[in-house]
């Protein structure tokens, strides 16, 4: 069992930042990849970057370039640094773990709200 718990969100004015933070513990040696999601009020969950086991990541083109994943499986810690928020950010970010390479993701967190004023 995997456990992921999401720390570092807020309300932050548009164009500001925040660091989100994923902590891993359990049988994370079964993790392959680890995910951001989000969920805006009424709409689906959507992906917003992954990072593998290998330090590749990938990034939602929503993000690209504004959005930073960084950190270690192994070392069980996983950041999202988000730069440049904007009002339509705002969102539950879920951290997010799966056993594959690329999902379905398994482990999932409780979320934070990341709430961006315009």
């Amino acid at each position: 069992q995997v456990r992921l718990v999401e720390s570092g969100g807020g309300l932050v004015q548009a164009g500001g930042s925040l660091r989100l933070s994923c902590a891993a513990s359990g049988s994370i040696f079964n993790i392959n990849a680890i995910a951001w999601y989000r969920q805006a009020p009424g709409k689906q969950r959507d992906l917003v970057a992954t990072l593998n086991r290998l330090g590749s990541t990938n990034y939602a083109d929503s993000v690209k370039g504004r959005f930073t994943l960084t950190g270690d499986i192994e070392k069980r810690m996983v950041y999202l640094q988000m730069s440049s928020l904007r009002p339509e950010d705002t969102a539950v970010y879920y951290c997010s773990a799966t056993r594959t390479w690329r999902g379905p993701y398994e482990y999932w967190g409780q979320g934070t709200q990341v709430t961006v004023s315009s």
